[in-house]
């Protein structure tokens, strides 16, 4: 490629990005990823790198981090077994244990290593912290006739949001473990989606996006091309209950519920597999994942036809 047609491609893709820059320069953008991204250096110091341009652009992001496939791989390291009920984990005292040291232990000081490294001025903070989250253990719930006991898994009764108020009007970025506890501090684990929904409503943030291994919301679970590339909530609810959505993607779709109902506009499920697609998401029409809004008729013509 001659440098002449190399600086017009930099100059356009600029141009491109401005309007976006300017639109969302003070908003705030929360953030989740999935734990797989981070079981490689590799794919975390790209998954940083786009976080840190959103940062460097003026958009105020709080990240939330998963953590599934570490503590699935030290809980079998360490003899334990994992139990899954509609893709939200069993988490017994041995469990919980394996789960504070892998998310707010391992994984979130990895990703504030990077962010050193990127010189992103991010801190880490759990749901304990400060009290930013207030939870109770869920009771034994019905399921098919049977009672099922979650374990030591919370349902959010609360979220503190201006202790992230405060770190962001002070620049920093929040990089946020789910592991929460009661008001008595039983520790609690939370899953990352329904965390980052909740902080998402309570910061009114003007986009929740949501990276996952999944490429966004198929049509059909075992066709990659079926992708939706925009839906709200009511077809989201019937998707999920005809058994369109399997395992993972079912927390994601309770969370993705709930941060709609309680105010915020915009909802993005991309891959974190397809490089640079949360810029990709972000800065272009076009995006590469699914959008979920509460009502398809609220989309500018862009968003409904991103090739025009």
């Amino acid at each position: 490629m001659s440098i002449k047609k190399d600086r017009a491609i930099v100059v356009s893709a600029l141009k491109h990005a401005a309007p976006y820059i300017r639109l969302f320069k003070g908003k705030v953008f929360v953030i989740k990823a999935g734990g797989e991204v981070f079981a490689d250096a590799e794919k975390t110091r790209a998954l940083m790198e786009q976080v840190g341009i959103l940062h460097q652009v003026g958009i105020r992001v709080v990240l939330i981090h998963g953590g599934g496939p570490q503590s699935t791989k030290l809980a079998a390291a360490l003899g334990l077994d994992t139990t899954f009920v509609d893709g939200r984990r069993v988490t017994d005292s041995e469990s919980m244990n394996v789960a504070t040291m892998v998310l707010s232990g391992q994984i979130n000081t990895r990703i504030l290593a990077t962010c050193r490294d990127l010189q992103i001025p991010a801190i880490g903070i759990s749901g304990v912290d400060a009290g930013l989250i207030s939870a109770h253990k869920r009771p034994p719930v019905d399921r098919d006739g049977e009672s099922v006991d979650y374990g030591f898994v919370g349902d959010i009764d609360t979220v503190d949001a201006d202790i992230l108020r405060k770190q962001l009007d002070n620049g920093l970025m929040p990089v946020v473990s789910p592991i929460s506890c009661d008001e008595h501090g039983m520790i609690l684990n939370i899953n990352a989606d329904t965390v980052a929904a909740a902080i998402a409503a309570e910061l009114d943030a003007e986009k929740l996006v949501l990276a996952t291994g999944a490429p966004g919301i198929l049509e059909d679970v075992n066709d990659p091309n079926s992708l939706i590339s925009y839906i709200d909530r009511a077809e989201l609810k019937k998707l999920r209950k005809s058994g369109k959505l399997a395992d993972g993607m079912l927390p994601k779709a309770a969370a993705i519920e709930a941060a709609i109902a309680n105010g915020v506009q915009r909802v993005h499920i991309i891959s974190s597999k397809i490089p640079d697609s949360i810029l990709l998401e972000i800065f272009t029409n076009e995006g590469t994942g699914t959008l979920v809004v509460d009502d398809i008729g609220g989309l500018t013509k862009a968003e409904q036809s991103p090739t025009s």
